[in-house]
């Protein structure tokens, strides 16, 4: 089974000079501009780049010097720390904690001057007041227990840029560390639902059982026929649509090679409009119901502005199928909509945090440096 996450932190990257936050089933951000809230976004999504091998890469691109906090410093050497809680869900009480820590080369060595470097890795295990560490990396250094529980050494062709969770692919030898990764994974950010006339959201694609929907949309036809003709259940779907467009129908015919799907307006009964034709918040809106309402919704949802595009009437229905996916999986939502937050909060499903930004450090209102808040002590 997936594990759900507990808490997360972020270091020295951007504004995050340091923040703890504990992660719940539905958190939603709000905030004004230029505080911080994409910041806490991304730093999460470093975490799964982690786990896929890239971060070294993706932090590259932002350029890494560009990427550090750039406030008072107290000490060096000037790194960023990223460091997520995973709990598995037959056991709430244990957790395994996933930390990395990433700078730039020393002054004299075989690397790009900006190259980002894995400098410190390390996987443990609590387990109540137990705590084991199960995988370490000290630079080029590491270290993993063996089936008995000795600390070993591991011989490993390790790049400086390369993170263990990402290289050390042996689920027989190291399960802990394969089940972190896939977990971390599964997590899906959506921040990117083009609707432009290329957008791949207006594109067919390969009829195939999809059961999550794909980080750009790509396969939102698969995601609806696998619903509509895999589970022939489209129930929750319909009511979505039928209550942010009274009166119309969403279409999803039969695939053979190909998915497609589209839409059906009360004024006019006997034409299907395709989703190269859909208005631009249409499209965005059926997106979000592929995200929100597939047959196996991602392990973790990240959500960055899914308001964009979309009317101000759309904000109560969006917020119907959040609270309705929360259950079924974690969310973190941010967004600019006060309706929308409104909404959800009217739910009682989860909370909603005003992110501030403090001497230039991104901070959460009633957020402790310990990663509690003051009002649920």
């Amino acid at each position: 089974m997936d594990l759900a996450v507990r808490d997360f932190s972020a270091a020295g990257y951007r504004s995050l000079q340091r923040i703890t936050y504990p992660v719940s089933q539905l958190d939603v951000f709000v905030g004004a501009n230029g505080v911080g809230k994409s910041n806490l976004y991304r730093a999460l999504e470093l975490l799964r780049s982690a786990a896929d091998n890239t971060l070294g890469r993706d932090l590259a691109r932002e350029g890494l010097d560009r990427a550090m906090w750039a406030g008072p410093r107290r000490k060096q050497p000037v790194r960023i720390r990223l460091a997520v809680g995973l709990a598995p869900p037959e056991r709430s009480e244990a957790t395994f904690r996933y930390e990395v820590e990433i700078g730039l080369p020393p002054p004299v060595s075989a690397a790009f001057a900006f190259e980002p470097q894995i400098k410190v890795e390390r996987l443990t295990y609590q387990g109540g007041s137990r705590s084991v560490v199960l995988v370490e990396r000290d630079g080029l250094s590491v270290m993993a227990r063996d089936d008995g529980g000795r600390p070993v050494n591991i011989d490993i062709d390790l790049l400086e840029s390369e993170t263990i969770l990402g290289r050390l692919d042996d689920p027989s030898r190291y399960p802990e560390l394969d089940r972190v990764r896939r977990t971390l994974l599964q997590w899906r950010f959506y921040h990117d639902l083009r609707t432009d006339p290329g957008s791949p959201l207006r594109q067919p694609c390969i009829a195939a059982a999809t059961p999550t929907l794909a980080s750009d949309g790509s396969d939102l036809a698969a995601v609806f026929a696998t619903l509509a003709h895999i589970r022939q259940d489209t129930v929750d779907l319909d009511e979505a649509v039928a209550h942010a467009f009274p009166g119309a129908r969403l279409e999803i015919p039969a695939p053979e090679r190909m998915a497609t799907f589209g839409m059906a307006y009360p004024d006019f009964p006997q034409r299907v409009f395709d989703a190269a034709e859909l208005s631009d918040g249409t499209l965005r809106f059926l997106a979000l119901a592929g995200v929100l309402m597939a047959y196996r919704p991602a392990a973790f949802i990240a959500l960055n502005e899914p308001e964009s595009s979309l009317h101000p009437d759309l904000m109560e229905p969006l917020a119907r199928m959040i609270v309705q996916a929360a259950k079924r999986t974690q969310i973190w939502l941010v967004t600019h909509s006060e309706r929308l937050a409104a909404a959800v909060e009217a739910t009682g499903a989860g909370a909603v945090r005003t992110v501030v930004k403090r001497d230039g450090a991104t901070t959460v209102e009633g957020l402790t440096l310990f990663g509690a808040f003051k009002d649920e002590d």
